[in-house]
């Protein structure tokens, strides 16, 4: 359960290693961030780093900390909740009964919200001001009060990628009022596999759209997240991808930013492996 609150913690920025333009084609690279989640050592920064955006679908890393640490979910595959009408269905996948592997691997919101709803209202804040995570608004929509089971989705709640590492990084080295348990059955719902580059790949994505300065969402202009961590030879590396598309893209902004960002960083010709040589 939630032991004492955290302070706020921030690690040091260190001189950054450029990766590619922040231009690709009808995509803007917004940030790509690195850390040594040991020492919190900035290995790679290029962008806005410091740009908040809603988190999306990487709350639910967030959200599998907060469920299995207070005994809402168990394993991978309990609980199996079911699907029932009125749950959002934006895509027909979803429309079935889920457990916490599948609800992970095809993003199913109604699952998340099923969890928070579960957790509630002083539950969630508390879990969400103890991991200090990004801005910590939950109001959700204005004049709605959906906050609870609608802040991360393009709504209040809005995280930076330097917020996002931070918070990777306190979560891998046992910063955060968690137990050890519920880490490292996140880390099995995360769990992607050795990639190119011999790392394993732990990691969620997410997407969205942005706000524009009137509040309202930018139709058309969506932004994709991937971020988590990487382990090789007892090392760790934390890391953030963020994008934004100028305009709206066959495949989805949250897969793109998961493989040129994984590519990036941990392949055979990525950043760390020019660092290595």
């Amino acid at each position: 359960m939630i032991r004492q609150l955290l302070a706020a913690t921030a690690f040091a920025l260190f001189a950054a290693q450029p990766v590619r333009a922040d231009t690709q084609g009808d995509t803007h690279v917004v940030c790509t961030l690195a850390a040594d989640a040991e020492s919190g050592k900035v290995l790679v920064e290029e962008g806005d780093c410091a740009a908040r955006m809603s988190p999306a679908s990487t709350f639910k890393i967030a959200i599998a900390l907060m469920g299995y640490d207070a005994g809402i979910l168990e394993s991978a595959d309990r609980p199996e909740l079911p699907f029932k009408p009125g749950y959002v269905d934006w895509r027909p996948e979803w429309k079935q009964a889920t457990t916490p592997a599948r609800w992970m691997k095809l993003s199913v919101v109604w699952y998340s919200q099923q969890v928070t709803a579960r957790l509630g209202v002083e539950r969630y804040r508390a879990y969400v001001d103890a991991f200090d995570y990004g801005n910590r608004d939950l109001s959700g929509d204005p004049g709605k009060g959906n906050g609870l089971t609608k802040a991360w989705l393009s709504s209040s709640l809005e995280i930076s990628p330097r917020e996002q590492v931070s918070f990777l990084r306190r979560m891998i080295v046992g910063r955060l009022p968690v137990s050890e348990a519920a880490v490292g059955r996140t880390a099995v719902l995360t769990d992607y596999g050795v990639k190119g580059g011999g790392w394993r790949i732990h990691g969620n994505t997410g997407a969205g759209l942005p706000k524009g300065a009137d509040g309202k969402r930018l139709r058309g202009q969506p932004f994709g997240w991937f971020v988590g961590w990487a382990e090789r030879d007892g090392s760790k590396v934390v890391f953030a991808r963020l994008i934004r598309d100028r305009e709206r893209q066959p495949e989805p902004p949250g897969f793109r930013a998961r493989d040129a960002g994984i590519a990036d960083l941990f392949g055979p010709a990525g950043v760390l492996a020019a660092r290595e040589k």
